[in-house]
């Protein structure tokens, strides 16, 4: 009797752990945390980079017939303006002195951030 016991002690030992073992799982620091995708600043234009950018985060206040802070940004050249007296990258920067942009909203991430720096460092093209 005192084998049948131990049978049953070991045969129950065993299925409690491989019950344990099945329900245990080891996730990678990429699954758990995943990388952004890389920011490719390879090819900035104006026309494919920063309109879009400026169109979707900026000309909702900044154009019209009453922009606000008197700063229009609907044109090539409003937004070369902008740039070139340094109140653009400023601005999104958050830098002090300065009016963070978006108002009331997220500072803009930083590959943005880049893709606007380097099309100015380019000289600004309108491309």
């Amino acid at each position: 009797m005192a084998h049948r016991f131990i049978k049953y002690v070991f045969i129950s030992f065993g299925l409690v752990t491989l019950i344990f073992l099945n329900s245990c799982y080891y996730d990678t620091v990429e699954e758990l945390y995943p990388l952004p995708p890389p920011c490719d600043t390879s090819n900035i234009t104006f026309s494919n980079e920063i309109l879009p950018m400026i169109n979707s985060r900026c000309t909702g206040c900044h154009s019209g017939s009453a922009p606000s802070g008197n700063v229009y940004l609907e044109s090539y050249d409003d937004i070369v303006t902008a740039a070139t007296n340094g109140s653009l990258l400023g601005t999104i920067r958050h830098e002090a002195g300065w009016s963070p942009m978006p108002k009331n909203g997220a500072k803009l991430d930083n590959c943005t951030i880049s893709k606007l720096e380097i099309w100015i460092a380019d000289g600004t093209p309108n491309n």
